[in-house]
């Protein structure tokens, strides 16, 4: 997966802009959706939620904690990525479950937050896929994980700019750094979460062959 993203990133030119094109979309609704969430679970509520053409997006919500909602783009996002990836690599049992789910939300945020037609017609598009790969595929867990690779990819790469709006809101709500220091401050934080999850993944996978190898020396030995 690292191979085929860096090398479309960087060595496919035009082509390789236009075959990651929707997964930047999709990185963007991660963000805005982070954004939402934030909102939500602060006690606000949403408005709209735009996704631009050129990968770039907005929401409008009201009410809630400011600080929480700005901040839930960037790292929300991270956290999304990262859940992701988890479900895809560990936990098969819950990757249709996760697929509806995003498709679900997709659709919700396409038609209740609705702003213009290209936003619900790439979200309603993007819903109809993921629902195709669920119910007539295998590619469930490749799917959750590459969507997931991305998105955390996506905005470590793009820090410098990508969050370059919220970085200049959040830095007004709270006075106590200004936006070049909370730059990497989250980014920071994406960093740790990205290296914990990965961490927690490869120590699950080595208790999982230490406990295969102890089942296979007991068979061997009856």
């Amino acid at each position: 997966m690292l191979v085929a993203y860096f090398g479309l990133t960087y060595y496919g030119g035009d082509m390789g802009r236009k075959i990651l094109y929707p997964i930047r979309l999709l990185v963007t609704f991660l963000h805005e959706f982070g954004h939402a969430v934030g909102a939500l679970l602060t006690g606000g509520w949403v408005e709209n939620v735009q996704i631009n053409e050129d990968g770039s997006g907005w929401t409008r919500s009201a009410n809630g904690n400011r600080a929480i909602t700005i901040m839930g783009g960037y790292l929300g996002s991270a956290i999304f990525g990262n859940m992701l990836f988890f479900i895809g690599a560990k936990l098969k049992w819950f990757v249709k479950p996760t697929l509806v789910l995003l498709a679900l939300s997709m659709i919700f945020t396409g038609v209740y937050w609705h702003t213009s037609l290209f936003t619900t017609g790439t979200l309603m598009l993007f819903s109809l896929v993921l629902l195709f790969i669920t119910f007539k595929t295998n590619f469930g867990k490749a799917v959750l994980m590459f969507i997931g690779l991305a998105s955390i990819l996506f905005i470590i790469q793009d820090f410098n700019v990508g969050p370059s709006s919220d970085l200049k809101a959040y830095a007004e709500e709270l006075v106590i750094f200004p936006a070049v220091i909370w730059k990497y401050i989250w980014l920071f934080i994406v960093v740790v979460i990205s290296l914990f999850n990965l961490k927690v993944l490869l120590k699950s996978e080595k208790e999982t062959v230490s406990d295969f190898n102890l089942g296979k020396d007991d068979w061997d030995l009856k």
